[in-house]
């Protein structure tokens, strides 16, 4: 049985951990309230499996040689998701924000459970935890080699079918206005806890292959130097990151108020980190594409960056988009 910890804890653990240089897992929520943190030696497969880059602890490999993938999502209308976004807005017009990242929460079926989603799903990092959630996120957070960290903040979303996709999707202006607000915040992060920061690439494109459909994703890389010591206070500068720039917005404090007034329902871990520290480096990533489990009902959290440029529908249809599992033969799934 997993028990997560207190706030307080669960940064002590980190500390601990780390300074005796033992490899462990952690997982923060997105209100930094119930955070796991595991030695990878006492993990048990059977309630908790991950898979960070090529890292895991998973052993069995799941195909659909007897089973034909069903996947079914119910999202709300866009008159709902136009009155959550106009709340943003209004928000934003007022300069409470410059950018809020607004999220929804979407049921979904498949004939898939989330055990089978992890083992068949492609991505950078994936995350089991059993009767809780899978996560199969494309977003590295923080990698750690040697005294070098970088993050890497997506923003910008475009099917990659359009015509012109990647052109088109680098040239638009509120995108590129996006983008440069979470690269500075993104800055502004890791200035908190490392010095000489700097962009090591700015705005490239990543392809993320779907059950839908493939998308292009812009990308920056935003690098800078800690301390010989910072193994020794992992958990302390580590929670100082938290929450990630990427899926709450700028200013953070006033942003995540009104990300809770306009979403009307708890993330949990989605939008939260996980990742791994081995002993020497660190690698870890930001909980996006997500399908927690209540009852026995999923749900499919998914959201995107609303600026004062924003268009409700675009933004909206970006939300269905993340909708989907980046299983690799597709092409034999059920779509509904």
């Amino acid at each position: 049985m997993i028990y997560p910890l207190t706030y307080t804890e669960g940064v002590e653990r980190m500390n601990q951990l780390g300074r005796a240089r033992v490899p462990f897992l952690f997982v923060w929520d997105y209100v930094l309230r119930a955070p796991v943190v595991l030695p990878l030696e006492m993990i048990d497969a059977s309630e908790l499996c991950y898979q960070f880059n090529n890292r895991t602890n998973a052993t069995a490999v799941q195909t659909f040689a007897e089973i034909l993938p069903i996947f079914k999502k119910k999202p709300l209308t866009l008159e709902a998701y136009r009155q959550k976004f106009e709340k943003v807005v209004a928000h934003i017009k007022r300069g409470d924000s410059f950018l809020a990242n607004l999220s929804v929460c979407t049921p979904i079926t498949t004939n898939l459970d989330l055990k089978d989603i992890f083992l068949t799903s492609q991505a950078k990092y994936k995350l089991w935890w059993r009767n809780h959630f899978v996560c199969f996120s494309p977003e590295v957070f923080v990698q750690v080699r040697g005294n070098r960290i970088a993050s890497f903040p997506m923003k910008g979303t475009i099917d990659a079918a359009v015509p012109d996709a990647a052109a088109r999707i680098l040239a638009d202006v509120k995108e590129a206005a996006e983008h440069a607000t979470i690269v500075d915040l993104i800055r502004n992060d890791l200035s908190m806890v490392a010095t000489k920061v700097w962009v090591e690439r700015y705005r490239y494109l990543d392809r993320l292959p779907t059950n839908q459909k493939t998308l292009l994703q812009v990308s920056s890389e935003v690098a800078g130097l800690l301390p010989d010591t910072w193994r020794d206070y992992l958990g302390d500068w580590f929670v100082k990151l938290l929450p990630a720039g990427s899926i709450c917005g700028a200013p953070k404090p006033r942003t995540l108020e009104i990300i809770q007034e306009a979403e009307g329902y708890e993330r949990g871990y989605y939008t939260g980190v996980a990742g791994i520290f081995d002993g020497e480096n660190l690698d870890s990533g930001v909980l996006i594409r997500f399908v927690e489990q209540v009852d026995n009902q999923l749900f499919f959290k998914s959201g995107g960056g609303i600026t004062a440029r924003s268009e409700a529908t675009a933004e909206y249809q970006e939300v269905i988009d993340k909708i989907y599992l980046p299983i690799c033969n597709s092409s034999s799934m059920v779509i509904r």
